[in-house]
């Protein structure tokens, strides 16, 4: 019965809550289907045990009391109707500095990509595109030593489809950086080097 259409109507079959033409069919269902009747007793036989045990069980009385106590309303000072409103108004300026926090950094990322593209736009269009002009990286690196204020590994290409094309100096966010220019079945792309 593990994808039998039937299967849905059984808990509500054993509890009683089926109408009274759901009923009907789900019962012709059952003198008809072997394992659905199987499961249909078992579920009721385990419902009555369950009601049985229950009945066995009395709680202790001082429960009741517990229970009711802890229940019970207890007269709170006034202020305790502005917690509430206070509740309310961190929240909201919690969600407004959240969302000014991420619009803010969603901004800079988009600033920042916004400045690659235009470095990269500017240098393919540029009649000197690059400053270092080699397709070995033992030639581009080194050039940009004593120019960056970092060092950087270039990856060694032999045997690929990629083809250095040479390096140039740009400043990225006001600090210098190293601009790659590659080649790729005659695509030029950009790759920068940044700190």
């Amino acid at each position: 019965m593990s994808n039998h259409p039937w299967k849905e109507k059984l808990d509500a079959y054993v509890d009683g809550e089926l109408a009274d033409e759901e009923l009907r069919d789900f019962e012709a269902h059952l003198s008809a289907c072997r394992n659905c009747a199987i499961e249909a007793l078992d579920r009721t036989q385990l419902k009555r045990a369950t009601r049985a045990a229950a009945m066995r069980f009395s709680p202790p009385p001082e429960l009741r009391q517990r229970i009711a106590t802890s229940i019970a309303p207890r007269r709170r000072p006034v202020f305790f109707l502005c917690r509430p409103a206070v509740a309310v108004a961190v929240a909201l300026v919690l969600a407004v500095a959240v969302s000014a926090f991420l619009l803010m950094r969603r901004s800079e990322r988009e600033q920042a990509l916004a400045e690659l593209v235009d470095l990269h736009v500017s240098t393919l269009a540029s009649a000197n595109p690059v400053d270092v002009i080699s397709s070995d990286r033992h030639t581009v690196k080194p050039w940009f030593q004593g120019r960056l204020p970092f060092t950087f590994n270039l990856p060694e290409l032999n045997g690929s489809e990629f083809k250095l094309d040479g390096g140039k100096l740009v400043y990225f966010r006001g600090r210098p950086a190293a601009q790659l220019i590659y080649e790729l079945r005659k695509h030029e792309f950009s790759v920068f080097f940044v700190q």
